[in-house]
């Protein structure tokens, strides 16, 4: 069966998917980051993914997964689609992807990362039929290291067309959580490590975030978490504070604008939508597994294998 290649060079994993139009794999690195640092440079981003790309490509090569005829390429070019999005670490990938398109006699698919994103979201959340919402209306959180937006959703020709509503209006949840990682000592990113804390807190608080029309706030939350660890207080409970104020925010975000469109599905992708709290939180929503909310190629390669066949069905 004819393969679909997707290449996705975020700033914090390089990732590399193959779709067959029924099953995909992906496989991904995160990007090495200095011990107290948050996040890398754009240049040794770029570099970075230079160096891992062909290790990448050796390792499916080794695994028999590149044995099957590749039929279209795709990459994240941008991380929105929208007019002016640029991040430099999105080049290693496209010039990549270029390449091995325009050497294999192929097309060249290209889509924007946070695309990619709601497209593995939609593919392997675990429902059937869950990929046909990229053929109607829907609700989408981008939940990530950089980014937290509430997104409307809706077909644009074989992908999808995302109209920001909310979020965050300053640094995102991903962010939060990374900073309180730093102020703890933990590695980075701080998701997974924030995550494991939260069920050894053996006190529930949360800060309530104000939120004026889908939009809220919490670069506040940042010195409150400050004061907790600067008065010793246990990292479980600085770890539990943090994520449930920001589930909450995203909680009541969601029912409010459910308020204005009502009976929309609700897709929840990005690294911060594999918390299990904010998975227990948002019952009704639906979420893609753990491996295909954190950073991947997997959506990037489902793009170009509808942009191949030109129509919604795989």
């Amino acid at each position: 069966m004819a393969l679909c290649l997707g290449i996705d060079t975020s700033n914090y994993t390089t990732s590399v998917a193959l779709f067959d139009g029924v099953s995909g794999y992906n496989l991904g690195r995160l990007l090495d980051v200095p011990e107290g640092a948050l996040g890398l440079r754009q240049s040794d981003a770029l570099f970075q993914h230079v160096k891992h790309l062909p290790e990448i490509f050796a390792a499916l090569r080794a695994e028999g997964r590149l044995d099957g005829c590749i039929a279209a390429v795709g990459a994240s070019t941008k991380p929105r689609w929208v007019e002016g999005s640029y991040m430099p670490c999105f080049l290693a990938g496209e010039s990549q992807g270029r390449g091995i398109a325009d050497t294999l006699g192929v097309p060249f698919f290209p889509c924007a990362h946070q695309q990619g994103h709601i497209a593995a979201a939609a593919w392997s959340a675990g429902r059937p039929g869950h990929l046909e919402l990229m053929d109607r209306p829907f609700l989408a959180w981008h939940l990530s290291g950089g980014t937290t937006e509430l997104l409307y959703v809706q077909p644009d020709g074989v992908s999808v067309w995302a109209q920001k509503l909310g979020g965050t209006s300053d640094i995102s949840a991903g962010q939060l959580i990374d900073r309180t990682g730093q102020l703890l000592g933990l590695p980075f990113p701080a998701g997974k490590a924030l995550d494991g804390l939260y069920g050894q807190a053996d006190v529930c608080q949360n800060y309530t975030v104000k939120i004026n029309d889908l939009t809220f706030s919490l670069s506040g939350m940042e010195n409150k978490v400050r004061e907790l660890v600067e008065r010793g207080t246990p990292p479980a409970n600085v770890a539990r504070f943090v994520v449930d104020t920001v589930v909450k925010a995203v909680l009541r975000t969601t029912d409010k604008a459910l308020e204005q469109y009502p009976g929309l599905p609700v897709l929840c992708s990005g690294g911060v939508a594999s918390n299990s709290a904010l998975r227990a939180a948002l019952r009704d929503a639906v979420f893609a597994p753990p491996q295909y909310s954190t950073d991947n190629a997997l959506g990037v390669a489902i793009l170009a294998r509808r942009a191949l066949t030109g129509g919604s069905r795989l």
